[in-house]
């Protein structure tokens, strides 16, 4: 029998260790505890960020933002991937984590591109690239993360970006806020290329789950 997904039940089943994925946009909704379990640490010494990168986000290339863009954040990343025909992020995952989102749990981070910034910038820190190499408009959302905040702990769902390190710039912000307000574990579900260069650990599901209770206690940190 199915059962409905709700916000409650979608805490819940964090706060367990599990998570659900839509099998494809009409796909059914599938629960997954994976083990290892794909962490990215939180310390100065554990999180990776190349020089590059660092110099990217300190040029102010993007103006970063939080909790601004909820709705377009999730659903540019529903869009399916040029590695991919279909995508976990379905209408029932938007809607409900819209709704954890109204509730103060679900939060997105936002890169937006700031006027008269063009491509063809010669300047590394400041180059950025639009789709099909145009210039990129004034305000235009360029990238963005999305996940659920509970207790001391954060889970990352998905990222996307449409301009050069967008989606790193906003983990880097993210990150950062997340040790300002003492958050313990960032959750990041499955290693992929990407988190690698981050410096993304594994660790068994019973050493996650026992990290996980403790930093579930205590009240709202975000």
């Amino acid at each position: 029998m199915d059962v409905e997904l709700t916000p409650e039940l979608v805490v819940r089943a964090y706060c367990m260790g599990a998570f659900p994925m839509a099998d494809g946009q009409e796909g059914e909704i599938g629960w997954y505890s994976p083990d290892p379990r794909a962490l990215l640490p939180l310390g100065e010494d554990g999180f990776k960020v190349s020089r590059s990168l660092r110099r990217r986000v300190q040029s102010g290339c993007y103006r970063v933002t939080m909790d601004q863009a909820f709705g377009k954040v999730i659903c540019q990343c529903a869009k399916p991937r040029g590695y991919a025909d279909d995508t976990w992020i379905n209408e029932q995952i938007i809607d409900v984590y819209s709704k954890l989102h109204e509730q103060g749990l679900a939060h997105s981070v936002e890169a937006w591109a700031p006027g008269g910034v063009s491509p063809g910038s010669v300047s590394p820190e400041s180059f950025v690239e639009g789709a099909d190499g145009k210039p990129l408009e004034e305000g235009e959302l360029v990238g963005g993360l999305y996940g659920v905040a509970l207790g001391g702990v954060f889970f990352g769902e998905s990222m996307f970006h449409h301009a050069t390190d967008a989606s790193k710039v906003c983990l880097v912000a993210l990150v950062e806020h997340l040790r300002r307000r003492g958050f313990e574990v960032l959750d990041v579900q499955f290693v992929n290329p990407h988190l690698e260069q981050f410096g993304v650990v594994e660790v068994p599901r019973e050493a996650y789950l026992s990290r996980l209770e403790a930093a579930l206690r205590g009240g709202d940190r975000w």
